[in-house]
């Protein structure tokens, strides 16, 4: 398996099952690791539909890797998937302070993304 197919597939259970931990149940997934125990339909249809989005990014991640077609794109679209998150988390780290540490944990994975999907991006064909 090369590289590059390898990267995607990793992206595609990675980014999946974080989806699918907070998008089937979402509040068990607010109380079990935010504390947060009265979680409200609207809130609960953001995780939901945040899944939706997810899943469907590592879709194509995973259709991308299994058929050799658009794979340099697909690693730009994790750089750009994953920088998004990070920077969006870092605004708030500023302007509402830290979170919980799942969510801590979760910028550090991304921030790891960018030069790591930038390095494969980079690889030849």
């Amino acid at each position: 398996m090369d590289l590059k197919r390898g990267f995607l597939i990793l992206a595609f259970a990675m980014v999946s099952a974080i989806a699918l931990l907070y998008g089937i149940h979402p509040s068990w997934f607010a109380k079990t690791f935010f504390g947060v125990t009265d979680l409200s339909v609207n809130f609960g249809h953001i995780l939901r539909a945040v899944m939706g989005l997810y899943l469907a990014l590592g879709a194509f991640w995973l259709y991308c890797a299994l058929k050799d077609r658009h794979k340099n794109i697909a690693i730009l679209t994790t750089i750009v998937f994953a920088g998004g998150l990070a920077a969006g988390r870092l605004v708030s780290f500023v302007i509402d302070g830290l979170p919980a540490p799942l969510l801590i944990f979760y910028t550090g994975l991304e921030l790891a993304v960018i030069p790591v999907a930038w390095w494969i991006y980079r690889l030849p064909e």
